[in-house]
């Protein structure tokens, strides 16, 4: 059983930074892809930013430019660097991580840590 525990989301001014980390209990050879989504009540949960096993990393049009997604294999934790931050990335942000298909190709969540931008 996969473990993600998030942390580092909170309240913050627009154009502030907040640094969300996420520690998984995996080892990096059995993951495919991870990344950060995002919801808002009422909406579907929204990519924001992933990065492959391979350290490719790709993003959502809205974030590109402000958010860094990254990880740190010594600490098996992936990190998203949000700076300039706006009213509408506030959201729920939830870590993610899929296996590979040798490890069944199984998606795992986390809690969700909320984000809160004020204008």
């Amino acid at each position: 059983q996969v473990q993600l525990v998030e942390s580092g989301g909170g309240l913050v001014q627009a154009g502030g930074s907040l640094r969300l980390s996420c520690a998984y209990s995996v080892s990096l050879v059995s993951i495919y892809t991870m990344g950060w989504y995002r919801q808002v009540p009422g909406k579907q949960r929204e990519l924001v930013a992933d990065i492959s096993g391979g350290g490719s990393t790709s993003y959502a049009d809205s974030v590109k430019g402000r958010f860094t997604i990254s990880r740190d294999n010594a600490k098996n934790t992936v990190y998203l660097q949000m700076n300039s931050l706006k009213p509408e990335d506030t959201a729920v942000y939830y870590c993610m991580v899929r296996l590979t298909p040798r490890y069944g190709s199984r998606t795992y969540w986390g809690q969700g840590t909320q984000v809160t931008v004020s204008s």
